[in-house]
């Protein structure tokens, strides 16, 4: 260093370049960290929406939101959802991320063959699952043709050596057959305790969908699906688009802790300068976050602020020990000072967003809005 070039200089001379930004470039996402932990997250979402199409938000789910947002106004239990009739308070739509239609299996030559898979590791440790239900939709695009198919669901137990029977490494979990409408078709099933066992390394190998169209009323004849997407005499008939999504309801107890409802309190106009909630409105794009939370695009959280005056008013929602603090802090203001002006009820929010696999995810977060202040 030459005797001129002092540390100040160099500081100055860094800052020209921009690297003085780095200490609160890092602050902004120690913060960002700590804030996204709060809310379960071990990092920000980065969903691949500019690698790949993103996934249209099921209609079911802008439902619950718009329910949940509802409900907040009358205090609902967030952990509980009502449309399951389980405890939870995040569901997730997990896609399936098996391959396109196979086409025929050397198992089943005349069945057509779809493989399921659903990757649970979304799930964090903590979470405990309520449910996982299993949705497959037919989409069909015919007019004619069979009026049903014969759907077997199996559960794969482990991978297929090469040349081994295929048909030993699956266990059959439902068999049935679906109808043929012009209008989608969809089959439900509750997979929980499979779903559970996928949450453990090495167990998840996914399911495996066959398809086999059946003909005539009793369903009793069996056709083959033939190359080119059509059945033997019925041209007009072509393989049905398969949509295939897990809906995962689970409870993360950490953040949900059972507390006595609190009525409404209208706090009577005060001056500016005693202790109230505060307008405080979050906008998710100010943050950078608009790319993976959905909905809502921002919300009113508030905040606490103001004096603790002696005497406590009954609208200040002050403690015992805060009245007694009020009283000891005007007889000697330099050793004892005011209570303090913090938020005494809060009420949840429902956030609607993308996670790392592209999954809509809808989870609801306690004591996010501050509805009330007091002293304490």
């Amino acid at each position: 260093m030459r005797p001129t070039e002092t540390p100040l200089a160099l500081l100055a001379a860094a800052c020209l370049l921009g690297t003085c930004a780095l200490p609160r470039a890092e602050e902004t996402r120690s913060r960002e960290r700590l804030f996204l932990g709060s809310m379960g997250l071990s990092e920000r979402p980065r969903p691949a929406a500019n690698r790949l199409p993103r996934r249209d938000v099921p209609s079911e789910i802008w439902r619950m939101f718009r329910r949940s947002e509802s409900n907040r106004a009358r205090e609902s239990d967030p952990c509980t959802v009502s449309e399951y009739g389980v405890r939870g308070n995040i569901i997730r739509y997990v896609q399936d991320q098996g391959a396109l239609v196979s086409g025929w299996s050397g198992s089943c030559p005349a069945c057509l063959e779809k493989p399921l898979y659903f990757n649970l590791s979304v799930l964090q440790p903590v979470e405990l699952l309520s449910l996982a239900q299993l949705e497959i939709k037919f989409h069909w695009k015919l007019l004619q043709g069979p009026r049903a198919l014969s759907m077997t669901l199996y559960k794969v137990i482990r991978a297929t050596l090469r040349g081994a029977d295929p048909k030993a490494s699956r266990r059959l979990v439902l068999s049935q057959s679906v109808p043929v409408h012009p209008e989608p078709t969809s089959v439900t099933m509750d997979l929980t305790p499979l779903a559970e066992s996928w949450r453990k390394p090495g167990r998840n190998y996914g399911l495996l969908l066959e398809l086999l169209p059946l003909a005539g009323d009793a369903g009793e004849e069996l056709l083959p699906f033939r190359p080119g997407n059509a059945l033997p005499l019925e041209p007009a008939f072509t393989l049905p688009l398969i949509r295939a999504s897990l809906v995962a309801v689970s409870l993360n107890p950490h953040q949900c802790r059972s507390r006595q409802r609190r009525s409404a309190v209208h706090l009577p106009v005060t001056p500016s300068n005693v202790c109230r909630a505060r307008r405080l409105y979050i906008d998710f794009k100010d943050v950078g976050w608009q790319d993976w939370i959905i909905a809502p695009q921002g919300y009113l959280a508030n905040y606490c602020h103001g004096e603790c005056p002696f005497p406590l008013s009954e609208s200040l929602n002050g403690t015992n020990h805060a009245i007694l603090q009020t009283l000891v802090h005007s007889l000697d203001p330099h050793v004892t000072p005011q209570p303090c002006c913090v938020p005494v009820r809060l009420s949840p929010i429902s956030m609607l967003y993308y996670d790392n696999n592209d999954n809509v995810v809808l989870r609801h977060y306690q004591d996010m809005v501050v509805d009330e202040c007091g002293c304490r």
